[in-house]
């Protein structure tokens, strides 16, 4: 386990973080796969948040990332999952077909702490979760 510090606070606080496409459809694949995932480091970045393991499958997304003291969980999912619904429905317009309202995402989100579960069943379960049919964001 490493902390991680910044100005004024040494501190450790991991999420394990699913949410899913609006009706649960397979729609996550090829390119736009790709550019959600860029999207998805691109925002955390600009945020702070450091992904430490994440996997996009074709319906839903898992990440377990590590959110600095100074931002709201809530705060960083409303930013990653607005910013990523607006992007690829701005960029593959043939969305519209299938989501005629503006989200591209179900409402919500869930979330855990590392806390209840070891870091490291965490991790695995995401190890397993991405050879089965998905693609990892952090790779």
């Amino acid at each position: 386990m490493s902390y991680c510090t910044a100005s004024h606070t040494t501190f450790y606080h991991r999420y394990h973080v699913v949410w899913a496409t609006k009706y649960r459809c397979k729609v996550l694949q090829g390119a736009m796969r790709e550019r959600l995932r860029d999207v998805i480091r691109q925002t955390c970045a600009e945020l702070d948040v450091q992904i430490i393991k994440g996997v996009l499958a074709r319906d839903h997304v898992h990440m377990f990332i590590n959110v600095p003291p100074k931002l709201a969980l809530s705060t960083a999912m409303q930013r990653v999952k607005g910013r990523s619904s607006r992007r690829v429905q701005l960029e593959f317009p043939d969305l519209r077909k299938r989501y005629w309202g503006q989200r591209f995402w179900a409402r919500g989100y869930f979330s855990t702490t590392s806390g209840n579960v070891a870091d490291d069943i965490i991790l695995q379960y995401l190890e397993l979760h991405s050879k089965r049919d998905a693609t990892g964001i952090n790779q």
